[in-house]
């Protein structure tokens, strides 16, 4: 089996994703802020392209059963309910509700993924638990593709670290698998920080202009390993909670 990781959507053909299972990594914030809401309570998250259809779909909801969520440049959109600050999105804010979302950079590289056998929502709130369903797929052959979002089209310190932290996890039995030269660096960025991902955090420029921005508590969250022990997939356009009574 193939275990490939792409440091940048713009990296990513639709060969590269077809039949998979493909992990989305935006440690700061999408991935951690998705894991968080399902975690306390959100009964979906609907990732949306930007603001205006945000408003658009909201139309088709009772106003009471859905939370409006995204952010543009770091900042919570004017009118919206939530930014992208994970420890908002508490289960007095979320429980029961549709979370309907636009950020930056994760929300767009999950709509650009075609052809995936099952996507999921990757971070390090919820990294044992999907780390169990990479594990299976694995063991049954099938290839894996792990998309960091990155920063706009580039490079993020943060989302390389993480996805290399699931690389060096994976059981790799000799011969059985083929890694691609992104999954082997993202192994030697992992294990350069470990666990001191504080340190990755701090050393990151996305999250250098968080913590300029205010928003140093939500580095502290996003490095909380396995606060959320949520499996987030995505089928027919939303994201749920992965359940018992769907086979992984």
């Amino acid at each position: 089996m193939r275990l490939d990781v792409f440091f940048t959507p713009n990296q990513v053909k639709p060969a590269d994703t077809a039949g998979r299972l493909v992990a989305i990594v935006d440690v700061l914030r999408a991935s951690t802020t998705v894991a968080t809401a399902l975690g306390n309570g959100a009964k979906t998250v609907i990732p949306l392209e930007g603001a205006d259809e945000v408003i658009f779909r909201s139309k088709e909801f009772t106003r009471s059963q859905i939370v409006l969520a995204g952010e543009q440049k770091m900042h919570p959109i004017t009118g919206f309910d939530l930014g992208n600050s994970p420890k908002a999105f508490t289960p007095e804010a979320v429980e029961g509700k549709t979370i309907l979302i636009t950020t930056t950079n994760g929300t767009r590289t999950l709509l650009g993924v075609q052809g995936a056998r099952d996507i999921v929502i990757a971070s390090y709130v919820n990294f044992t638990a999907v780390l169990a369903m990479m594990k299976v797929a694995a063991s049954s052959k099938t290839d894996i593709a792990i998309i960091c979002a990155g920063e706009e089209g580039s490079f993020t310190l943060e989302d390389a670290a993480c996805a290399g932290r699931y690389v060096r996890a994976i059981p790799k039995r000799a011969g059985s698998m083929v890694a691609n030269d992104a999954a082997s660096a993202s192994v030697l960025i992992e294990k350069k920080y470990g666990d001191n991902i504080a340190k990755v955090f701090k050393e990151s420029s996305h999250g250098q202009a968080l913590e300029s921005a205010g928003f140093g508590d939500d580095l502290t969250a996003a490095a909380e390993v396995d606060s959320y022990p949520v499996v987030p997939i995505w089928p027919d356009r939303q994201i749920t909670k992965l359940g018992p009574e769907r086979e992984r």
